[in-house]
């Protein structure tokens, strides 16, 4: 396995519809998911992340997100679960669920734990990887969160990870763009090929700019055209086509990412209901409904990113 060509380009994180029951809208996430597949550029999608509000989700639930995947879609690109859990055992439980289930390759979470103090215990990632590689070989994806969190893990760390077989590519959500240069050098140091897939919507350009090997995003659930766009134009060196396409995104991450950060993927379902791609913006509680005023903001946003006439 080469990672460099497992995990590349754009790899969007889907939404999960819902129906107002709170039930999994199965129609609008099987069209949701053509869409996404569809897009040229767009090599694989992660089910079961943030997107799809996974820590809402029950391990039945996410068995079936994935095997609706595997359906629609599973003969057009690749599939990458979510690994969300507390605990090392619970993960290699769904990271065994995710390989049954027909996943190319799994992408783990931290533990909330770990925001505890593990930065000064990175024995303690390395081990909750090692179990995971050891109960199931299957290419893992790290989750690599802003160091200011608690959950990011250090160059050092992440360079420790690599020497993991099953370690294929860091997902960077590191949020800073120094941070993000370091870790790249860092795993690239190491002389394995693994790539190195930007989550920092905020400065995407940045990080293809310095490297990276693509993206994971939930943005790009709404915008994988227009993230692919960019990737391909600074793949070619075409500078001034990528801040064009740049200056498009801009408005869409200021609107989805603003503070409070936990409503990111809630916006993003109003945004696809405004576009036409979901019939509803129904979310899970704890999380809430937005405001007028908020959606104003989003179609204001799409409106100036080029997706909705003005």
């Amino acid at each position: 396995m080469d990672p460099a060509t497992t995990f590349h380009g754009i790899i969007p994180a889907n939404l999960l519809p819902f129906r107002p029951d709170f039930s999994i809208d199965e129609t609008g996430y099987r069209r949701h998911l053509c869409w996404l597949a569809a897009v040229p550029g767009v090599t694989a999608i992660t089910c079961n992340g943030h997107a799809a509000e996974v820590s809402s989700l029950t391990r039945e639930e996410r068995q079936r997100a994935l095997a609706i995947a595997g359906e629609e879609v599973g003969s057009r690109v690749r599939l990458i679960a979510g690994i969300f859990a507390e605990g090392t055992l619970e993960a290699a439980t769904l990271a065994k669920d995710a390989k049954a289930g027909g996943a190319a390759g799994i992408l783990v979470f931290p533990p909330t734990l770990f925001m505890w103090g593990a930065q000064l215990r990175p024995e303690m990632a390395f081990r909750h990887f090692a179990a995971i590689a050891d109960a199931v070989d299957i290419p893992m994806i790290v989750f690599q969160y802003p160091p200011a969190m608690g959950i990011g893990y250090s160059p050092e760390t992440l360079a420790k990870l690599a020497e993991i077989p099953q370690i294929a590519a860091v997902k960077d959500w590191s949020n800073d763009i120094v941070a993000f240069e370091r870790n790249l050098r860092a795993v690239r140091a190491t002389g394995r090929r693994i790539a190195m897939l930007s989550s920092y919507s905020a400065s995407l350009l940045a990080t293809f700019v310095l490297g990276a090997d693509g993206t994971i995003s939930g943005m790009g659930s709404v915008a994988a055209d227009l993230q692919a766009e960019l990737f391909d134009a600074v793949r070619r060196g075409d500078l001034d086509a990528a801040k064009k396409v740049n200056d498009r995104l801009r408005p869409l991450a200021e609107a989805f990412y603003c503070p409070p950060v936990l409503d990111q993927h809630n916006r993003m379902k109003e945004a696809l209901v405004m576009l036409g791609r979901l019939e509803r913006a129904v979310v899970r509680p704890p999380l809430q409904s937005l405001t007028d005023p908020e959606r104003r903001r989003i179609h204001a946003a799409l409106v100036l990113a080029g997706l909705l006439p003005a």
